[in-house]
């Protein structure tokens, strides 16, 4: 019996047929594979505080409400800078697969301020909650909502340490042999961050203010 063979459109052939050559798909890089375990487990955690957030939010020990405790406006603009921290990481990875180095460490940096740009605006969101009185530990609702919003503020701030530590690499003589994969895990877990803003913010902002 003839042995079988895969053709370029996937039907087993005889021997008489001739054989297309087998694209053989690249495996994924073990970083990239361990950084989306990792980020799946993230995704529980952060769906996780957003379950409780909604078991508590409207538990406000007569304190500040939901509605009367956003700032739409302003927390808008933090949300513009940091999804267009997305874009400006989006940028530095085009420019790493050109092999433009230089191009890559600025949308690092780039992406870097953004970051820190969005970081400042919360803070200055958590002062104005705690000089009206919503704390931390002023209501269930506090609490729920600071403990989320507070962990995202963290892994923001992870992200900003890992860019800056990623732009001291790229001085590195061999870093373009590396780069590949250490800009695209780094991407990977940014776009993530920015996608569970954009979560909170439509769960937690908006439908707040107008629930």
């Amino acid at each position: 019996m003839p042995m079988a063979s895969v053709t370029e459109h996937g039907l087993v052939g005889g021997a008489d047929r001739p054989a297309a050559a087998l694209v053989v798909q690249e495996p994924m890089d073990n970083s990239v594979l361990g950084l989306w375990v990792w980020l799946s487990a993230e995704a529980l955690f952060f769906a996780s505080l957003i379950g409780v957030y909604f078991l508590l939010h409207t538990d406000t020990n007569h304190g500040l409400t939901p509605k009367t405790a956003f700032d739409l406006p302003l927390t808008f603009i933090g949300t513009i800078i940091l999804l267009s921290s997305s874009m400006t990481m989006a940028l530095g990875y085009n420019q790493m697969r050109r092999g433009n180095v230089v191009g890559l460490r600025r949308w690092l940096v780039a992406t870097a301020i953004l970051g820190l740009g969005f970081l400042g605006f919360q803070a200055k969101e958590f002062t104005g909650f705690y000089s009206r009185g919503l704390t931390l530990s002023s209501s269930p609702f506090g609490s729920s909502f600071f403990t989320l919003t507070g962990f995202h503020g963290l892994h923001v701030l992870f992200g900003v340490f890992w860019l800056l530590s990623l732009l001291a690499y790229t001085y590195k003589p061999t870093f373009m042999q590396e780069a590949k994969t250490k800009v695209q895990v780094l991407g990977l877990y940014w776009h993530f961050v920015d996608v569970v803003w954009v979560v909170i913010f439509t769960f937690v902002y908006l439908m707040g203010k107008v629930g």
